[in-house]
């Protein structure tokens, strides 16, 4: 019997994972994944991250975008300032990935807009083919 992607359902959690370790897996830094399910009815996670250059950023953006095509055949419902890797946003529906420059990152603060929102631990050595931690 042959098995397609599109064929295994993958949830949000596990989604998530995958974007945060291939963002850990192109040097994102500070990387933190919010839970936002019980703060909006738009997503379920977010992941911000940054980078240390514009190149960087957008690196880190596509590797999360070319990964979750290949592993679980997921395109992004859409991408925004890939052009020019200052604060790039992929949007998954479930799941939106920010990945800014150190200065925007510091500047928009978004980890203190979403204060309320709990945190889903991220080891700081977690590579590419880690568990995921429990997201409860």
């Amino acid at each position: 019997m042959v098995v397609h992607l599109e064929d295994i359902p993958i949830d949000a959690a596990d989604l998530t994972w995958r974007a945060a370790l291939s963002a850990l897996g192109r040097k994102a830094e500070d990387l933190v994944i919010l839970d936002v399910r019980e703060l909006v009815s738009y997503a379920q996670f977010f992941i911000i991250c940054h980078g240390h250059s514009s190149r960087q950023v957008s690196a880190i953006a596509e590797a999360v975008r070319s990964d979750l095509k290949a592993q679980a055949d997921e395109v992004p419902l859409g991408i925004e300032g890939l052009e020019t890797g200052r604060w790039v946003l992929v949007d998954y529906g479930d799941l939106v990935v920010h990945v800014f420059d150190e200065h925007l990152r510091r500047f928009y603060d978004l980890e203190a807009l979403w204060i309320d929102a709990p945190r889903v631990p991220v080891p700081e050595t977690a590579r590419p083919g880690d568990a995921a931690p429990a997201f409860a």
